[in-house]
């Protein structure tokens, strides 16, 4: 890429509002992700929802994400980044406007909007992921790493606050209000960077003619840690409430605490990340949480109260808050031509362990205890941070694992 160009491009007005509507659309992004299952009351409730189709209502999420990140991928090389946001503003508005619009179906119609709605959140996420983790790099070219995780530090924003924003539109009556007030700033947004100029990514457009790295060992090793990192975050996430309820008899108000506290030192710990990789490698970070996610796994078995399980979610928030997006700037360093088809391949990888990881869980419920299946879900860390470890060890950024720890980075 042109370091020259962007950086110089970062200095001016209409670049910092280029900047401010990338980073609002990042948040609005986690607003939006947020909004189907923080209305799962409404959905099952008034709008007549049975458990099986609110289930079902995910599943074209994760197959247009994935959809979308593969084809988003091509698409940025040949439209170019800017069009593919524009796109992803757009569907998320649609999600939100479907979203509403079932409030005025009967319960057959509503699950069809509500289908229909995820579909195109999920389009929406999948062919998102190459400009909103492309363009922090052009217009930061000198702290990519910070610029890339504060990003994804407000899209785990508005995954954590989404639910606090939607309870008093459900307390007054007034849901609709919330995904109707969703895609009018999703609406905005789409105005802001139709009208403002951002950076081209030179070196994303020339490598359009070379070949991909689908045959690269180091490829594939980002896509397992990413794989295995979303197993990890899924299972701490989705099924945090019910653990503590059913296998720990926490109150459930208490064990709700667990999940938003997970959010919380999520999004805390990309915040910490965004500073300490201008001081340390982001390779030793990465690194790092590996441990405390497996750490969280081992010890959630022994938890018998309340608190230590909080805690344990909380641990477990810090160890997945800043490793994917760190894979994201990483594997943009190995592959440069790439940036924007690269990205595009980590959020298809989250997408399919998400899904995949969801699906197993339910299975092995069955079969298993809570505390086995924690215990067996050390695994998912394990593999992550063996993937991690190639990736560090590997070109264009090689460093042994004393070095790491020496205080250099790698630029």
């Amino acid at each position: 890429m042109s370091t020259q160009s962007t950086a110089t491009t970062a200095t001016t007005p209409a670049s910092w509002l280029a900047i401010g509507a990338l980073y609002l659309s990042a948040l609005l992004q986690g607003l939006a992700m947020v909004s189907f299952p923080a209305s799962s009351a409404v959905l099952t409730g008034p709008l007549g929802l049975t458990s099986a189709q609110y289930g079902a209502i995910f599943l074209p999420q994760v197959a247009l994400a994935i959809a979308g990140s593969v084809g988003g991928g091509t698409l940025a090389q040949r439209w170019g980044l800017k069009p593919l946001l524009l796109l992803a503003l757009a569907a998320n508005a649609a999600s939100q406007l479907l979203l509403a619009g079932a409030q005025w179906t009967g319960p057959t119609g509503a699950f069809l909007a509500v289908m229909v709605g995820t579909a195109s959140l999920g389009l929406a996420f999948g062919v998102g992921g190459a400009p909103l983790n492309s363009y922090p790099p052009l217009f930061f070219p000198d702290t990519s790493d910070t610029a890339v995780v504060a990003l994804h530090s407000l899209l785990g924003a508005g995954l954590a606050i989404g639910p606090v924003l939607v309870a008093p539109f459900i307390a007054r009556d007034a849901w609709t209000g919330f995904p109707l007030l969703l895609a009018a700033l999703c609406g905005a947004a789409f105005l802001a960077v139709a009208a403002l100029p951002f950076p081209t990514d030179e070196d994303d457009a020339d490598g359009a003619d070379t070949p991909r790295p689908v045959r690269s060992g180091l490829f594939w090793a980002f896509v397992v840690a990413a794989v295995a990192y979303a197993f990890a975050e899924g299972t701490f996430s989705n099924w945090a409430v019910m653990y503590l309820h059913e296998a720990r008899g926490v109150p459930e108000a208490t064990a709700g605490l667990s999940l938003s506290v997970f959010w919380a030192a999520l999004v805390a710990g990309r915040l910490l990340t965004s500073a300490l990789v201008l001081r340390i490698s982001s390779q030793s970070v990465l690194l790092v949480l590996p441990v405390l996610m497996g750490a969280a796994f081992l010890l959630l078995p022994l938890a018998e109260g309340a608190a230590l399980g909080i805690g344990l979610f909380a641990v477990a928030g810090l160890g997945c808050s800043s490793f994917f997006p760190l894979l994201v700037t990483l594997i943009g360093k190995a592959y440069p031509e790439h940036v924007a088809w690269s990205s595009s391949m980590m959020i298809a990888s989250l997408m399919l362990g998400v899904g995949a990881g969801s699906f197993l869980f339910g299975p092995l419920r069955s079969t298993f205890s809570f505390e086995t299946i924690y215990q067996f879900s050390t695994l998912y860390p394990v593999i992550a941070l063996i993937a991690a470890v190639v990736v560090v060890r590997s070109e264009p950024c090689r460093q042994t694992l004393h070095a790491l720890w020496s205080g250099s980075r790698c630029q």
